[in-house]
């Protein structure tokens, strides 16, 4: 079981100032919990283990660390300096040029990351998603281009099983899904996520990654593991933070600010932390520039357009990371009730975000405007590159009870989460409405929500720690059909270009509800052995139960690591949004452009019509194994071996559209004609897949170098995905002879993610500089061509070096300057090897449809801290 503490102090002002630091038998403790006893007064250590506090004489000071013991020592001068014991094992797991510890439970029977908040911030990336990924070696989230909403949100996943196998929680407790389904041909195709930009960093006080299949504790989408993001409770000071940046190309500017605080409520031990924050950035461009355009077959010298293809060789394309601004507002309080332990509690945010991507530039020759109303009358037209614009509001809000009943104890807990995304189409038109036609369009809407209440229970009885609980969780999901200037469509040329809006017949208000039981017992007979397990029952109102079950184990070598394995089933439901979403794109497909639609698993022409049946839940089995070690004080190796089969997995199937044989009309080809579109998608369970993976971790710390300290990381991920057996194609579609799942759709799943990731890190301290050198290497990945072989293309592996400067003028201040992909690497670029998708002739100069680590190039950034 994984246990998630939450630590903080809260702001108290006493009359005496003490000193002194916190440390283990290898060196000091950055982060740990210094309060004096009985007040909400207290701190947290710095960077070398040091604090400083305000308390009297005779004061009782609490000082904690998650894994070690608990130590009180009472106030008798000015310095003070405490030496933790271990309580249950912990050691660095990550520290790629950070100067603080993020750590893992190296006695724990599962591989846990616990990752501080200063170390996600050095990385100098701009959002969570992003700073975990050069963070942990199996994550990875990279910036999407020309893929509408997917551009938003950026698919992210854990050991490359997807973004809907991660279950995200926040201080322990389930955090909605985003409302968007990830259907263009990026990562991710697909699948539904969490929004990991809705929770900025200044809030968080670390995040816990489990990775392990976790469905018997906490249900479904835990099959590749939780992401648990721990907000901050008290703090000594009000922190304002600024950072800005820009890439070197001149492009991409960014600049953040946010404000973090905790104030008492007035009873001690309660606490309001509260933060804000807001996050802008420009866009960026690395379009291709071929002077020519061989999707559409124009040449450079074309008698009509070669002077207009001379004067935009790009093709108009704005390709790179879209435009983006971010507020947040998230708050995390607790008031004691009595004095017997109870507690009420409370916590969640707001987050508003809009953001404007670019579709593919329509150019003189694809699209007219005969009508002037994206140019001037009498001026020559120059074609227009629609946006895509986007306004996401995610908000999440827990309040709950803890109290001891009769030994136990017991967390009560409501919790309500929604996300919703409206989307706007700018700078383009509809042919169809003529000289009426806007130039703007609402083209829709949708939004997911979750309504949960849970109740825990847990008792330490001797050797035996037992827990059970419950939880009960309404969802829903609704699609709000766009204006109908932006869907009418008599001519089929498309509605308004680019993204046609949501009809009335997409529309849609969905729900369903869920119960879930469990238990777990943990049961150490010795000291060096534990020995536990879970089960889950979980039932759904649209598809049946499910049950889960989990057994694990770790025998403990002391003070020098354990051995450790776990063995357990999961479940992940079809999200709502797969079930039941359905629109109609403008794509490229085949080497044109068509309109095609994606129709829900309940509507009858895929159901009757196509023979597709019921959608219903992945299954999972997980195994894990490894050892930890730690020879000498100052080193510590982790080694963990993983395999995860997912049966039942739910698909976005590739484009079915109209056969090569013109004789006939078969049944598949009838639907399209009757609703005017070239191909139609669908989502089924449809295929297995086996991954294999190993997680490696070496570190070594507090090396005297000189004045300073130096400190080293190794951490590694290598995986691999095959799919198992035969694709379940339905009965008509395979008697028809359509390939449901081609090789272009399976390398999404078997390859569009590095399967090699390394991070080594180098981190010196000397006095008041800190300097981090971070080398992250994200392994090739590989695009298929539907069809034939000879046109794939691998895209080598390479490295992200980054540099970080920081510098402490005072307790109160410091600085930060950082070059994140300081030597300017980019992708390979796309060989196109005869086929136009590839690269829709030549817009795009780096890999689109694959992705390990975006194309910014060089960032320069700075930033300021200051706490009063």
């Amino acid at each position: 079981m994984v246990l998630f503490l939450l630590l903080g102090t809260s702001h108290f002002m006493s009359a005496q100032q003490v000193t002194g630091s916190v440390s283990d038998d290898s060196g000091p403790i950055p982060g740990a919990s210094v309060i004096v006893k009985g007040t909400t007064n207290g701190t947290t250590t710095d960077f070398d283990g040091n604090y400083t506090i305000d308390a009297n004489a005779g004061d009782v000071l609490i000082y904690s660390y998650v894994g070690y013991e608990e130590q009180e020592a009472t106030v008798s001068g000015n310095v003070m300096n405490i030496t933790l014991q271990s309580g249950v094992s912990l050691d660095e797991v990550i520290l790629v040029g950070n100067r603080a510890k993020p750590r893992s439970i190296l006695d724990s029977p599962v591989p846990i990351d616990n990752i501080g908040v200063e170390e996600l911030k050095n990385t100098g990336q701009p959002t969570v998603d992003k700073m975990l990924t050069y963070m942990v070696p199996s994550f990875n989230s990279t910036t999407q281009s020309i893929s509408d909403g997917t551009a938003h949100f950026d698919p992210a996943d854990l050991r490359g099983l997807g973004p809907s196998r991660t279950l995200v929680l926040v201080n322990g407790k389930r955090k909605n899904q985003s409302a968007l389904v990830y259907i263009n041909d990026t990562p991710g195709k697909g699948e539904v996520g969490v929004d990991l930009k809705s929770v900025p960093a200044a809030a968080i006080e670390r995040i816990e990654v489990l990775r392990d299949g976790a469905s018997a504790q906490y249900g479904s989408d835990a099959i590749a593991g939780v992401i648990n993001m721990v907000l901050k409770k008290g703090v000594e000071f009000t922190t304002v933070s600024t950072k800005a940046g820009v890439t070197t190309e001149g492009d991409g500017f960014n600049f953040g600010a946010d404000l973090n605080t905790s104030i008492g409520l007035g009873k001690e031990g309660s606490y309001l932390n509260f933060t804000i924050g807001y996050y802008q950035q420009e866009k960026t461009n690395r379009a291709g520039t071929p002077g020519k355009d061989d999707l559409f077959g124009v040449q450079a010298d074309d008698a009509t357009f070669g002077d207009w293809l001379s004067a935009n060789p790009d093709l108009g394309m704005t390709i790179g990371q879209p435009e983006m601004k971010i507020m947040d507002i998230f708050v995390n309080a607790g008031v004691p009730i009595g004095n017997k332990g109870a507690e009420f509690y409370t916590f969640g945010g707001l987050t508003y975000r809009t953001g404007k991507s670019f579709a593919l530039y329509r150019t003189p020759y694809w699209v007219t405007d005969p009508h002037n109303l994206l140019h001037e009358a009498g001026t020559e037209y120059q074609g227009f590159q629609p946006t895509f614009e986007t306004d996401v509001r995610d908000n999440n809000m827990t309040a709950g009870f803890k109290w001891d009943l009769l030994g136990f104890k017991v967390d009560l807990s409501g919790t309500y989460g929604r996300n919703a995304v409206n989307y706007e189409v700018g700078n383009t038109l509809n042919i169809d409405l003529g000289a009426n036609s806007p130039t703007s369009f609402d083209v829709g809407a949708y939004t997911f929500s979750n309504t949960l209440a849970n109740l825990d229970l847990s008792k330490e009885i001797g050797k035996f720690v037992v827990s059970f609980g419950a939880e009960v969780k309404g969802e829903r999901f609704t699609a709000k059909a766009g204006e109908w200037a932006s869907y009418y469509n008599p001519s089929g040329s498309g509605g308004a270009q680019s993204f046609p809006g949501l009809q009335p017949n997409n529309a849609v208000s969905a729900t369903r509800d869920n119960y879930g039981v469990y238990g777990a017992l943990d049961w150490e007979p010795t000291e060096k052995l534990l020995i536990g397990g879970a089960v889950r029952y979980e039932d759904f109102s649209d598809f049946g139960d499910n049950t889960s079950w989990k057994l694990h184990g770790r025998y403990s070598l002391g003070e020098k690591g354990a051995i450790r394995a776990s063995y357990g089933t999961g479940f992940r439901a079809p999200s709502l949004h797969q079930i039941y979403l359905s629109n109609v794109q403008t794509l490229v497909s085949g080497g044109s452009i068509s309109n095609q639609g994606t129709f829900n698993n309940v509507d009858p022409i895929i159901r009757d019509g196509l023979g597709v049946p019921q959608l219903t839940a992945e299954t999972s089995k997980n195994i894990s194994a490894g050892i930890t070690f730690k020879p000498v004080n100052n080193l510590s190796l982790s080694l963990d071996f993983y395999n995860v089969k997912v049966d039942n997995r739910v698909l976005f199937t590739n484009e079915i559209g109209f056969d090569d044989i013109a004789s006939d009309t078969n049944p598949v080809e009838q639907i399209l004609i009757d609703n005017s579109i070239t191909s139609l998608k669908f989502f089924v369970n449809a295929v297995n897949t086996n991954t294999t993976g190993v997680d490696l971790v070496a570190n070594y710390r507090n090396i005297e170098l000189g004045s300073g300290k130096l400190g080293a990381t190794l951490a590694a991920n290598f995986n691999n995905t095959d799919i198992d057996g035969k694709i379940d194609t339905p009965a008509l579609l395979e008697a028809n002879g359509y390939d449901m799942f081609n090789r272009k759709e399976q390398a999404r799943i078997l390859s569009a993610r590095p399967k090699t990731k390394v991070l080594l890190g180098f981190d010196y301290e000397l006095n008041k500089w800190n300097f981090a050198l971070n080398n992250t290497y994200f392994g090739e990945v590989t695009w298929q061509h539907a069809t034939d072989a000879s046109k794939d293309q691998t895209f080598a592996g390479k490295v992200i070096t980054d540099l970080i400067f920081g510098y402490a003028f005072s307790d109160r201040l410091s600085a930060s300057i950082s070059v994140t992909n300081l030597l300017d690497v980019y992708p390979d670029e796309i060989e196109t090897g005869g086929d136009v998708v590839t690269d829709l002739g030549g817009r795009f100069k780096y890999p689109w449809e694959v992705n390990q680590f975006g194309t910014n190039g060089t960032t320069i950034s700075g930033g300021l801290n200051f706490k009063f």
